[in-house]
């Protein structure tokens, strides 16, 4: 890019097609040519802003900031101030401005406001960017300091290293020539007393007539040795096999792995380190079962130590034994070392032990429980409230399920929990009694106090909430509510116009009467009640009902009781865990978080929980396995021991039940609470030859693995608003397995009682049909002895049971083989009239014996 090439661009080059003006631009551009090392070179563009006209004039003082409420209001120009023409000024070029418009002047005074909040929103970030610069140039310097401090120890540490190692060098060196001093008097010892064994030739200065022994020798001194540093000079050597076999060996010299040794000590001397004089003492955690090898790696002990204790206690164990805590805690004692113990049920301490702070409460909307007798309106009064239609959508126009609903009140918020009155649904109800504020007690003004209505009640006493009654019905006609305040004076329930403290209303669901009143009852109680919980920490509450949604999966309806349930959240329910995907409220809307009174569905689980767990936000997902692996081991072995309990009185009892019949029974059902609730209706159906034992039961839908259980045991398959899959169809069409599909829990009782009551044995039933006494025996050729009879009472019949009386006492007991009236056989013979009768197998009748003549009749049983 050069100068050449660029005049096409310039502002005023020479452009065909251009057009002539005498207006300058704005910005005049220019190019710069700027020459490097090596011969390189650059163009750059200068751009020239021209100064506008008045710019040299002084500049105004900037205006005062003023707060944002001392500003005034913009003015809007009136129309004739907009159409009166401005004055025109000419400008210093001769050039007439042309007038703005009302347009154009909003438009710039619009542009002027934006431009002053980007600029205000620039220097808010620019602050910003400051603060987190600073922010991060502190910890930046702390870094280093820290850097350092760490570089300034690992120096200290390696001269300390280096010193400790020189030291230790220089007494090796010193060891050192006292050792070469020590061989080279052996050597001078050997050859002094080489020449004394004989058989060698002699040196010069021992042999007669040299030089050497003539000449004068000064004498030298000898150290004195004991004849003791003699023996022990002789027998140092190489350790042989004669040598360590010889009794009379009593001391060797120090060997090379001894110096070593000694060398290491005084290394390790020289570098601070001091070798353990005695037996450090620790802490050793015990829990209920630990293996031998745990422990001795807890003890920092030899297992083989272990393992001999137990033998001098009678005990025989190898290192991969288990041995109880008490045993341990023995062993760990005996050896000096300190015990704690641990039980495995403190992974779920800590849950929802921490209480909060009277500071960190806050208001939370009540939670109401309506409660009553099957068919009193409860879900009715609800739906009334909630201006739905829960009824239509309901199987038989009964509650099956529990639900649980938010209502909106110009007061407030109130959380209504809906149980069913059936009484099956026993556990459904004290679930809800357990997580509400406040229970409904709903009674038909038509009906009165029924049975559920007085377990209801009790219910309520157990939770100790407080109750409010509401008399529904009442649009009927000859309704007495007084009837019903009077019948709950016999279950401690005083109403306020009888002189009590229950607050009672009359309402109808139908007409919607007193409902107002009813919501005002509520929230008058719960301002009494003075509801508070803490939301900003982790959630916690109660698993209302759990079901297997086909394409959602595993999803449990909670009741968030404090803190705020949010996405991404990881919590344990009973024996399932999982992470929160979705918050679904009852309208189907998707909820980002959930605070306390707030019911919600979950999403996220890895399995349908039971029905009245709690739920808790743990922070890992290693601690929610932790407490669900401790809970699933502990319903195992709760199953397991009620199996293998035995017992003189469980003994008996099931030998009483050796003879007992079985009705084996598989439950599939649509939601936790329905399952466990035909379970306990089932197991109450039965008698003492006959019971029903369900198999198995869970949620979804019937599956082929169901069928293969309900064939190898089998069971008779149930499902209770589910339905099996086509492979499931198919297997059981296959193995001859019945499948049954109900939707109301009536229906599925009654059934099963039938089918029950069909493999009882039938009752027999005798009915009296007459009396006969013998006048005369006669004996018939060839067909034996026949009594002569008088019919005495009622008639006797052909074929019928007979029975063969003496003297009060039955002799015999058979079938009537033949009747006759005089030669003619006939049917029967009443009273009064003689006849012939002879007995089937059986000879031996005498004058005046009775004959009593009887029915036998089967009769079907049923099971209440």
């Amino acid at each position: 890019m050069n100068d050449t090439t660029d005049n096409k661009d310039k502002p005023g080059g020479n452009r065909p097609g251009g057009t002539l003006t005498l207006k300058r631009p704005a910005v005049e551009q220019s190019r710069v040519k700027q020459s490097f090392s090596h011969g390189r070179t650059k163009t750059v563009v200068v751009e020239t802003k021209r100064k506008r006209f008045g710019d040299d004039k002084p500049a105004a003082p900037a205006p005062e900031a003023k707060p944002a409420f001392q500003q005034q209001p913009r003015v809007t120009p009136t129309p004739s101030q907009t159409q009166r023409p401005a004055p025109q000024q000419a400008s210093r070029s001769g050039v007439v401005l042309r007038t703005l418009t009302t347009d154009e002047r909003e438009a710039r005074e619009k542009a002027l406001a934006d431009a002053r909040v980007r600029e205000a929103d620039e220097r808010k970030r620019q602050e910003e960017e400051l603060v987190r610069r600073k922010v991060q140039d502190e910890r930046d310097k702390v870094e280093r300091e820290a850097a350092a401090k760490r570089k300034a120890e690992e120096e200290a540490r390696h001269q300390a290293e280096e010193q400790g190692r020189r030291k230790a060098e220089e007494a090796a060196k010193k060891l050192a020539p006292k050792t070469a001093t020590r061989d080279d008097d052996d050597e001078d010892e050997g050859s002094r007393r080489r020449p004394s064994s004989g058989g060698g030739p002699r040196p010069a200065a021992s042999r007669p007539g040299s030089v050497a022994a003539r000449a004068p020798v000064k004498p030298v001194a000898v150290p004195t040795r004991t004849k003791a540093d003699i023996v022990k000079k002789e027998n140092r050597g190489r350790l042989t096999v004669s040598n360590a076999m010889d009794e009379d060996e009593t001391d060797r010299g120090r060997s090379i792995a001894a110096f070593r040794r000694r060398t290491e000590r005084l290394k390790n001397k020289a570098h601070g380190f001091q070798m353990p004089t005695e037996k450090a003492s620790r802490e050793i955690i015990i829990p209920e079962a630990i293996t031998i090898q745990e422990l001795s790696n807890r003890m920092a002990e030899r297992a083989v130590d272990i393992i001999k204790f137990l033998m001098k206690q009678g005990q025989m164990h190898t290192i991969n034994d288990v041995i109880d805590a008490d045993t341990a805690q023995l062993i760990a004692e005996e050896m000096g070392h300190k015990v704690k113990r641990v039980s495995e049920a403190d992974v779920v301490e800590g849950l929802d032990a921490d209480t909060d702070s009277a500071e960190s409460l806050q208001p939370r909307p009540p939670v109401v429980t309506i409660m009553g007798h099957v068919d009193h309106g409860k879900t009715s009064l609800l739906d009334a409230i909630r201006k739905t239609n829960v009824v239509s959508g309901e199987a038989g126009g009964i509650t099956q399920h529990i639900g649980a609903y938010q209502v909106s009140t110009p007061r407030g918020l109130i959380t209504f929990i809906d149980t069913p009155g059936h009484e099956a649904f026993t556990s459904m109800r004290a679930r809800g009694a357990k997580a509400t504020d406040i229970a409904i007690l709903v009674v038909a003004a038509d009906d009165g106090v029924m049975p559920q209505t007085v377990e209801s009640i009790n219910h309520a006493k157990a939770a100790e909430v407080p109750i409010i009654v509401a008399i529904n019905k009442m649009d009927k006609p000859n309704v007495n509510p007084t009837r019903v305040r009077t019948d709950l004076l016999q279950h401690d329930i005083v109403v306020e116009s009888m002189g009590g403290d229950v607050l009672d209303v009359e309402v109808s669901a139908l007409k919607g009467t007193n409902l107002d009143k009813l919501l005002e009852t509520i929230l008058l109680q719960a301002e009494v009640l003075d509801l508070k919980a803490n939301p900003d920490r982790e959630a916690s509450g109660l698993v209302i009902e759990a079901q297997l949604d086909k394409g959602r999966g595993p999803v449990a309806t909670v009741l968030v009781q404090r803190g705020t349930l949010k996405h991404g959240d990881i919590f344990v329910a009973g024996s399932s865990w999982g992470r929160v995907r979705a918050l679904v409220n009852e309208k189907g809307e998707q909820l980002k978080s959930a605070g306390p009174s707030v019911p919600v569905e979950v999403l996220g689980l890895n399995s349908a929980p039971e029905a009245g767990d709690r739920f808790d936000v743990v922070p890992t997902e290693a601690r929610a396995r932790e407490i669900t692996d401790y809970r699933e081991r502990q319903r195992r072995e709760k199953r397991g021991a009620a199996v293998a309990r035995a017992s003189l009185e469980s003994m008996m009892s099931q030998m009483a039940q050796a003879g007992r019949k079985e009705f084996p029974i598989l439950v599939k059902a649509d939601v936790q609470g329905s399952a466990e609730a035909i379970v306990q209706a089932l197991e109450k159906v039965g008698n003492d030859e006959i019971r029903a034992r369900v198999v198995h039961y869970a949620v979804g839908g019937i599956s082929e693995s169901d069928i293969a259980l309900a064939a190898a045991s089998g069971a008779v398959v149930l499902g209770f608003n589910v339905r099996a899959n086509g492979q499931a169809r198919d297997a059981a069409q296959q193995q001859g397995i019945e499948i049954r599909y109900y939707n109301i829990i009536y229906d599925l009782v009654d059934d099963i009682k039938a089918a029950m009551a069909g493999k009882l044995a039938p009752e027999l039933r005798e009915t009296f049909i007459g009396n006969a006494r013998i006048l005369e025996v006669f004996n018939i050729t060839k067909v034996g002895k026949v009594a002569g009879c008088l019919v005495t009472e009622g008639k006797v019949e052909r074929g019928a049971k007979v029975r063969l009386i003496r003297d009060n006492v039955v002799i015999h007991e058979g079938t009537l083989s033949t009747l006759k009236r005089f030669k003619d056989e006939v049917r029967e013979v009443v009273s009064g009239q003689e006849c012939g009768m002879a007995f089937e197998n059986y000879q031996d009748m005498r004058k005046d014996d009775i004959i009593e003549c009887f029915r036998v009749e089967k009769v079907a049983r049923t099971l209440e």
